[in-house]
């Protein structure tokens, strides 16, 4: 079974990075990447926004960062995994995999998360990707690469969410939310030119993805309503 398509480029990875990079210019342009009002005018997410009809707030926080290392570390994750993970899944799925897994994300983040809470990042997205892989792992098991990588980005998001507990500030349900929305595309969408998982797991995934979609954005409307 062919992985990576060798000749194949990140073109959406690094695309997606300029679009952030840019994003995050013309936030400190426009009064600072930490200004409360900047973030709330370039559409960075608190609940009682989107629980008034704002719901473009579920997807601009993605491209949006608070300060310089924010959007550092964040921006060198999404180059390093995106240039594994896009050769080996194709540039519209991963387009869909990082988009998807942050509004996934967010959509935790308003069903749970702080209702006063200012969020944004792409670390929603980014956990998505971490979790594709263990997607991949799970559906090509025999493929030790494949395997093992699963494994260690397992290792990483559990690191991760254990930080998260000790550390203030960090929307947590975000970073659950665009794991399990990775998670569950990862395994709807699968390998290109590879007929696994069957389609009728496919569809299902899929499903559930739309039904804990709807069942957070319902949550959210009710208790912030």
């Amino acid at each position: 079974m062919e992985i990576i398509n060798r000749e194949s480029r990140a073109y959406v990875t690094w695309t997606l990075l300029i679009i952030t990079i840019g994003v995050f210019i013309i936030e400190t342009l426009s009064g600072g990447s930490q200004n409360y009002q900047t973030l709330l005018l370039m559409g960075a997410k608190t609940n009682d926004l989107v629980q008034v009809g704002q719901w473009w707030r579920l997807i601009t926080p993605i491209f949006l960062h608070i300060g310089i290392f924010h959007i550092f570390m964040n921006g060198f994750t999404l180059l390093y995994v995106g240039q594994i993970l896009e050769p080996m899944v194709g540039h519209w799925r991963f387009f869909l995999i990082y988009m998807l897994s942050g509004i996934m994300g967010n959509l935790a983040s308003f069903a749970f998360g702080a209702n006063n809470a200012i969020s944004a990042g792409a670390s929603t997205s980014l956990f998505g990707m971490f979790a594709a892989f263990l997607a991949l792992g799970v559906i090509y098991r025999e493929n030790r690469f494949l395997r093992e990588l699963g494994k260690s980005f397992l290792g990483l998001i559990a690191i991760n969410l254990l930080m998260d507990l000790t550390m203030s500030g960090i929307d947590i349900w975000g970073h659950v939310g665009g794991a399990i929305g990775g998670l569950f595309l990862g395994y709807a969408l699968g390998l290109p030119k590879i007929s696994r998982p069957k389609m009728i797991f496919r569809i299902l995934a899929i499903v559930v993805v739309v039904v804990i979609s709807y069942y957070m954005y319902v949550k959210g409307m009710i208790v912030y309503g």
